[in-house]
C-alpha cells in the first residue's frame, strides 16, 4: 500500500513496542520515517532496516524527549534530512506502577517531563513546521479516564495530552490538520510486561470482550488510518483501541 506515498513523519519511541509497529506501518504505506529513539540504538536501526526492505526510506534519530533541546534537534534533523513534516505520532512515554503515596517527586517529575511536557514541546513545534494537511495522533492511556491503582500519575501526566490535542485540533483546523489521540488498552510489549504487575496480564486479557490482549500491530493500524486520507474528517477525538475492554 502506498496511501502515505511522500509524506514524512515523525514517530517517538519508536525503537520498540507500539511505537515501533506504527513506524513499520506508516513505512508500509509509503512513507519516510524518523524514528526516534532514546537509549536503544542498535533496536531502532532495526527498525529503519525493516521499513527500507518494505521500500520506504528512514532514518533513526536519538533524542530524549524530556530534554527540550533534544527535541528541537529531532525536527530540525528532520527537515535537514527530508525537508518537509507532515505527520507526527507522540508515542514515547514513560510508565511506572506505584501508588499515589509511594511516588516520590523525582518520579513524578520524570513521568511529567516525558509524557506531558515532552510532548507539548513536541505539538508546539509540529504546529509551527507541519505542512498543511498534516496529520497528528498521540497515544495516551486508559488511565486518562479510569482509575486504576498504581497508574495515577502515569494517568495525570497523559490526561494532559488530551487537553493539548483538543485545543490544538480547533488551532490548526483552517490548515487542513487533524489532531488526534489514540488509547490503547492493555497492549502485549515488553513496556507493559515491565511496569504491570504479572496477574494484570491475564486481567487485561478477560477484560475484553475479543478475550485477548492487544498487540501493537492493532494500534498501529489505527494510527495509520487516521494518518491517511481515510481520516481526513477526523479531528479532536480520542478513539478507544481498547479490544473493548474500557
Amino acid at each position: 500500500m502506498t496511501d502515505l506515498q511522500g509524506k514524512v513523519a515523525i514517530v517517538t519511541g519508536a525503537s520498540r513496542g507500539i511505537g515501533r509497529a506504527i513506524a513499520q506501518r506508516l513505512g508500509r504505506e509509503g512513507a519516510s520515517v524518523v524514528v526516534n529513539y532514546a537509549n536503544s540504538p542498535e533496536k531502532a536501526q532495526e527498525v529503519v532496516k525493516t521499513i527500507e526492505a518494505a521500500g520506504a526510506k528512514a532514518i533513526a534519530v536519538q533524542a530524549d524527549v524530556s530534554k527540550i533541546d533534544d527535541i528541537y534537534r529531532l525536527f530540525d534533523a528532520t527537515f535537514t534530512q527530508f525537508g518537509q513534516l507532515d505527520l507526527l505520532v507522540n508515542n514515547a512515554a514513560l510508565s511506572l506502577h506505584k501508588s499515589l503515596a509511594e511516588t516520590t517527586d523525582e518520579e513524578f517529575d520524570r513521568m511529567f517531563a516525558i509524557n506531558a511536557k515532552g510532548t507539548f514541546v513536541s505539538l508546539r513545534e509540529a504546529a509551527k513546521r507541519m505542512a498543511d494537511n498534516g496529520r497528528i495522533v498521540s497515544i495516551t492511556t486508559p488511565g486518562t479516564v479510569m482509575g486504576w491503582p498504581g497508574f495515577g500519575v502515569y494517568g495525570a501526566s497523559k490526561a494532559t495530552v488530551v487537553g493539548y490535542s483538543i485545543a490544538l485540533a480547533k488551532e490548526l483546523g483552517s490548515r487542513g490538520i487533524t489532531v488526534n489521540m489514540v488509547m490503547p488498552g492493555g497492549t502485549d510489549t515488553d513496556g507493559f510486561a515491565a511496569s504491570a504487575p504479572p496477574e494484570m496480564r491475564s486481567q487485561v486479557a478477560k477484560s475484553s470482550p475479543l478475550g485477548r490482549m492487544g498487540q501493537p500491530e492493532d494500534i498501529a493500524d489505527v494510527v495509520a488510518f487516521l494518518c491517511s486520507d481515510r481520516g481526513r474528517w477526523i479531528t479532536g477525538q480520542h478513539l478507544r483501541a481498547t479490544g473493548g475492554s474500557v
